[in-house]
């Protein structure tokens, strides 16, 4: 066809003409008409009427000709078709005769057109999901997958999703035959492994992270043990719950857990409560009677030191030291005591003279004024220091001695 038409253009005739202009399109296109058909044996006739003179049947040097464009354009064609282009997101891998031969970056590839090469486009970005024991939802479940047994020997339901993704492209394609159904197993595989050395309790509850997590690593292993190219990138329980015939004795179970553990929290609170306060009593009374012993102690130890300090001092004047200890011993025992005055010898009428009240209501103005020396021992000012500390005495002041005398000479005058 393209032969045809550049056999048109070079038309010795087209120069000759009379405007020197381009030839008519419908021309060009009738005359290739005729020269096809003079190709295959026919007479030329024109596609429209046969308008104008026949023209003789092509040679064989113009049948070589345009069977030579025909196959420069059919391997233009062929080369053409080994281009390809490869996403930011995918790895291109070619293939020799079927046989691996290069992975490929991401842009515009070429590579040599089939049979001689072929490619795959492999996506390593998009994330894959897998789910185990249910299919779309919680609600339709496959018992065969979700159903395991635990090391307590008791079953459970278990749910899962598992998240995964291309790293290595060959071995991706070359190694799986099935990549879907392959990680479906290897999960199934690493939960039974995992759940068969758990407690059911922990598989349930406060084990379900820890469990979720073994199960990813063993999958992980598992997968590249068989070279899959694939990476798991996230395991997530979706149900984990007892089956569903002994779901309501299982809930009585818990509950009464519950209410195990919320007691022992209670009787460990009031422990909290009332342990630290009996602690406290007790170190309080151990502080007291520590003071206590420091203070009876020291006391027997002072008086021990008074007995030798007065002893010390009795050797040197024996009848002095008696007469001081005895003068204190008496003010000492009358200083808390009621003193009265009576007439034991006569027959008369009783005098009953109260002289601690008296001294008291006497001895209060001048008390104020008082100083210490004339508030001291007239027996103190006269004995030496005999290192013992005076006991305490009444105080006594100049009016009060004067109202003794003046009583004291009045009961002379009555009897």
């Amino acid at each position: 066809m393209i032969t045809g038409i550049l056999m048109s253009l070079n038309d010795p005739q087209w120069g000759n003409r009379p405007n020197q202009g381009p030839p008519d399109l419908e021309d060009l296109w009738r005359d290739f008409n005729r020269r096809l058909a003079g190709l295959f044996g026919k007479k030329g006739g024109g596609g429209n009427g046969g308008d104008g003179p026949p023209r003789p049947p092509m040679n064989a040097r113009a049948f070589g000709g345009g069977i030579g464009a025909i196959m420069v354009l059919v391997l233009v064609v062929w080369l053409a078709s080994g281009f390809y282009i490869v996403d930011a997101s995918q790895r291109g891998v070619v293939l020799t005769f079927g046989k691996y031969s290069q992975t490929t970056e991401a842009g515009l590839r070429w590579r040599l057109p089939y049979p001689i090469q072929t490619h795959e486009i492999v996506k390593l970005s998009d994330v894959r999901v897998v789910e185990v024991g249910y299919r779309g939802s919680d609600k339709n479940r496959v018992l065969k997958e979700a159903l395991m047994l635990t090391d307590d020997e008791n079953i459970i339901n278990i749910q899962f999703a598992v998240q995964w993704f291309l790293k290595n492209p060959e071995e991706y394609l070359f190694n799986n035959r099935n990549p879907d159904e392959s990680v479906l197993q290897a999960a199934e595989t690493a939960m039974r492994e995992v759940v068969g050395k758990s407690k059911m309790d922990f598989a349930l509850y406060e084990g379900r992270e820890q469990v979720a997590a073994q199960a990813a690593k063993i999958m992980q292993e598992i997968l590249d043990r068989y070279g899959t190219g694939i990476i798991v990138s996230k395991l997530t329980l979706q149900n984990v719950q007892p089956p569903e015939q002994v779901q309501a004795a299982f809930d009585d179970a818990v509950k009464a857990g519950q209410d195990r553990d919320r007691q022992i929290n209670e009787g460990q609170a009031y422990a909290n409560d009332v342990i630290p306060r009996a602690r406290g009593t007790a170190s309080r009374l151990l502080e007291e009677a520590g003071g206590y012993k420091a203070r009876v102690v020291a006391n027997a130890e002072g008086e021990a030191s008074r007995f030798k300090q007065v002893l010390v001092e009795y050797s040197k004047a024996p009848e002095v030291t008696r007469q001081r200890l005895y003068l204190d011993t008496v003010q000492q025992v009358l200083s808390s005591t009621s003193k009265i005055m009576i007439d034991s010898k006569g027959a008369g009428n009783l005098l009953y003279l109260p002289l601690d009240k008296l001294m008291q209501a006497a001895g209060a103005p001048a008390a104020a004024a008082a100083s210490p020396e004339a508030q001291a021992s007239p027996l103190s000012r006269g004995m030496p220091n005999l290192g013992v500390e005076a006991p305490p005495q009444v105080e006594r002041s100049d009016a009060a001695a004067r109202s003794r005398d003046s009583l004291r000479s009045r009961e002379r005058g009555e009897r």
